[in-house]
C-alpha cells in the first residue's frame, strides 16, 4: 500500500445496524475509508468493479445469493481481491466453503469489535486468517466425507419435523431409500440417530434452521 493512501473497503452486509456499526469503526482510523456499502450480492459485484476496493467485507447470508457465490463471481473478475468473510457461522463447513471461493479470511460478527480491524490490517498484508476454534473444527474433520446434495436436503426435511415416508412422498423416492440415505449421513456425522445428526450438521453450518 503506498504510503498515505488509505485502505479502501467496501461493506456487503444487508443489516443497517451491522454496517454502521463497522462504518463508525472504519471511519475511527486515519488509514482507512469505506468506498461503498452493499445490501446483497449482485449489488455487491456491481460495486467491486466500479470501486476497486482494497478489502471486501462479506456477509455469507445475503437475500439474492449466498457470500460464497459472490466471492466466486468477483473473484472470477478479480483474481486478487482480497474478500473478508462475515458470519455467524461457527462451524467448519461454511469456512471451508468460504477458502474454497476464494476468502482470505473468515471473522465470526461476535468478534468485529475486538478483530475487524486487525483482519483488515492482516489480509492487507497477505495473510489468511482463521479464529482458532474454527481452524481446530475444519483440522477435526478434514478427513470427513461431506454430505452429497440428496442427504442434505433429506436432512433439512428431518428438521422441519418430516418422517421419512412424508420425506420419501416429497421428493420422489421409497422410503427405503430414504432411510438408506439417512443411514449414511448419520454414519457420516457419527451421529446417534436422525435429530443427533441435524444438531451436528447446524452446528458444523452444514445448514441454518433459520434458512
Amino acid at each position: 500500500m503506498p504510503e498515505g493512501r488509505k485502505t479502501r473497503v467496501l461493506i456487503v452486509d444487508d443489516h443497517p445496524v451491522l454496517r454502521d456499526g463497522i462504518l463508525a469503526s472504519i471511519r475511527a482510523q486515519s488509514d482507512m475509508e469505506v468506498v461503498g456499502e452493499a445490501t446483497c450480492g449482485q449489488e455487491a459485484i456491481s460495486l467491486f468493479s466500479q470501486k476497486r476496493p482494497d478489502i471486501t467485507l462479506m456477509d455469507l447470508r445475503l437475500p439474492d445469493m449466498s457470500g460464497n457465490d459472490a466471492i466466486v463471481q468477483i473473484r472470477s473478475t478479480f483474481p486478487n481481491a482480497r474478500i473478508i468473510v462475515l458470519t455467524t457461522y461457527q462451524g467448519d463447513v461454511q469456512a471451508i466453503k468460504a477458502f474454497k471461493a476464494g476468502a482470505m479470511a473468515y471473522l465470526l460478527k461476535s468478534s468485529l469489535r475486538k478483530d475487524l480491524l486487525n483482519t483488515i490490517r492482516s489480509v492487507l498484508e497477505g495473510r489468511k486468517v482463521i479464529p482458532p476454534e474454527i481452524a481446530a473444527a475444519m483440522a477435526s474433520h478434514v478427513a470427513d466425507d461431506e454430505l452429497s446434495a440428496r442427504e442434505l436436503q433429506i436432512l433439512r426435511h428431518v428438521a422441519d419435523g418430516l418422517s421419512n415416508k412424508l420425506i420419501a412422498d416429497r421428493l420422489s423416492l421409497s422410503p427405503d431409500t430414504v432411510k438408506s440415505h439417512l443411514a449414511n449421513v448419520m454414519a457420516k456425522l457419527n451421529a446417534n440417530d436422525r435429530t443427533h445428526a441435524v444438531t451436528i450438521a447446524v452446528k458444523r453450518g452444514y445448514f441454518d434452521l433459520d434458512d
